[in-house]
Parts: structure tokens; sequence; C-alpha cells
């Protein structure tokens, strides 16, 4: 009964792929969509990017059915992409999804072949060994330059971070990450009290320049706390976000309702609102 579930299971994903390929084949046709045959994979970066995180909020709001729905508009994002090269005729979406196949069954010997593991530590280790050993990708000249450029500056100085740790460059305990963070505010304070003795010229540039350096510390110093402690700091960041939008509208809906304005003459009665709003 299990295995007659899973053929059912792998017969409706297959035919519902189809459909999405046969979808968006029709869209990019010459009597298709004009918008979605004006696109290309530079113009729709930006949406890969926004989809993805709107997955990761439906995920942690642990609603099914919002999950479901943003994962299949990244489904149709990865499929439009994978399906403009195959119209240059550089690879095609079977070729694709052929590739990642290949490149699972290769990582996973401990799955898929006689190779023991103990924990997942030792999975990744055979890994890299796979990437150089089978794929004969170059070693790095640094672990470093194994984390992507292209993942935004929050993601990336969280991976970096993990990498410099798993070499054993890392702090010993939390209060010395915190001790840190303590002494990079200090430096922007220090930097902040400079900015304001300069009026203008390349001397306020120069000063603006080394206060945006330090607030940088100061975030890369915040983020390795994140990592410290376990947290992904793009996901911590992306619950504050919801959090202060959803106080933020109530304060909003609260002086509507009292016939009082947004504006800073009235910030005593919007932070006695947004009290209200943390207690709901």
């Amino acid at each position: 009964m299990q295995d007659q579930k899973i053929s059912q299971a792998e017969a409706a994903a297959e035919a519902a792929f189809k459909e999405l390929y046969d979808i968006v084949v029709r869209l990019r046709a010459p009597d298709g969509c004009p918008w979605d045959r004006e696109q290309n994979p530079m113009s729709l970066r930006a949406d890969l990017i926004e989809e993805t995180y709107e997955c990761i909020e439906a995920i942690d709001q642990k609603d099914s059915a919002h999950i479901q729905e943003e994962l299949g508009d990244v489904f149709l994002l990865v499929t439009m992409l994978a399906y403009m090269h195959e119209q240059e005729g550089s690879f095609s979406v079977a070729d694709a999804l052929t590739t990642v196949s290949e490149k699972l069954i290769r990582r996973h010997p401990h799955v898929f072949g006689t190779v023991k593991v103990k924990d997942s530590a030792e999975v990744l280790d055979n890994w890299a060994k796979i990437k150089v050993e089978q794929e004969g990708r170059k070693p790095k000249d640094s672990i470093l330059d194994e984390v992507s450029r292209g993942l935004p500056p929050l993601d990336r100085s969280y991976k970096l971070q993990k990498k410099a740790a798993k070499a054993g460059f890392d702090w010993s305990e939390v209060k010395d990450v915190i001790a840190k963070i303590e002494e990079e505010l200090g430096e922007v304070n220090e930097a902040m009290s400079h900015s304001n003795t300069v009026d203008a010229g390349s001397a306020a540039d120069a000063a603006k320049e080394a206060l945006e350096d330090e607030l940088g510390d100061l975030l890369f110093s915040v983020v390795n706390l994140c990592r410290f402690l376990h947290v992904e700091p793009s996901v911590a960041l992306q619950r504050t976000n919801v959090k202060f939008e959803t106080r933020f509208k109530h304060v909003e809906k609260r002086m509507k309702e009292t016939n009082q304005e947004m504006i800073q003459g009235n910030l005593a009665v919007m932070d006695k609102f947004w009290e209200e709003a943390k207690n709901l």
C-alpha cells in the first residue's frame, strides 16, 4: 500500500511539472504573453530573491497553504529561468534536472553507495573531497572563496564567519562576542563624534566613510553573535521586520481612530499605542 501511495505521488508530481513546463513554453511562445516574452535571466534576478524571502516568511508563519503558494512561485521562476536557457540552446530544463540528480547521487555515497559516515559533519567533509577528487574542481586558495559573492551582504557575512569558525578561527565563549559588539559600538560613537565636528568637503566624505566602516564592523559583530548562538541573522531580522510592520500598522490605525497626525510632535502618543501593540 505504501509503495502504491509513493507511485501515485510520483505520477502526480510528474504530471504537475509537465503542466507547469507546458505553461511556461506557452507564455514564452511568439503569440504568448508580451511581459513573459520580454523577460530574461537578468531581469528575473530580483524576483527570484523576493520570492525566496516570501517563501521563508511563509515557513516562519508555519502556514502550509501559504508555503504551498510561495513554493509554487519559486518553481515557476526556476522553470522559467531554465527554459530561457533552453530557448537559447545553452542547456535544457531536463539538463538542469539531470545535473542536480547526478550531483545528489554522487555526493551521497553513504546513501547510494557503500561509504559509511558517522554524522553530518563527516557528510560535509566528504562533499568537499568529492568536489575536488571526482568533480575536478580546483581547491580554493582560501576557504572563504567557497562563499558566493552573489549572496546578500547579511547572508554572506554569516557564511564567511561559519567558514572561518570551521577552521578554528572563532571565539571561545559568547561573552567574548558580546564584548566585541560593545567595543565596536564604542568605535561607532567615536566615529560619530568626529563626524559631527566636520562641516563639508573631503574631510566630511572621509568622516562619513569612517562611520560607514565602523557601522559595518558593528553589524558584522552582531551577525557573529547570531552565528555563535545558532541563529540565522536574515531569518531573525525578517522576524523583526514583520513584528515592526504589525506594530507600526497598529499605531497608524489607532492614530487615525483618535484623529491625530503621524508627526514627531505626537511621538508620546504614538509610543503609547506602540506599547499597546506589543501587548496584543
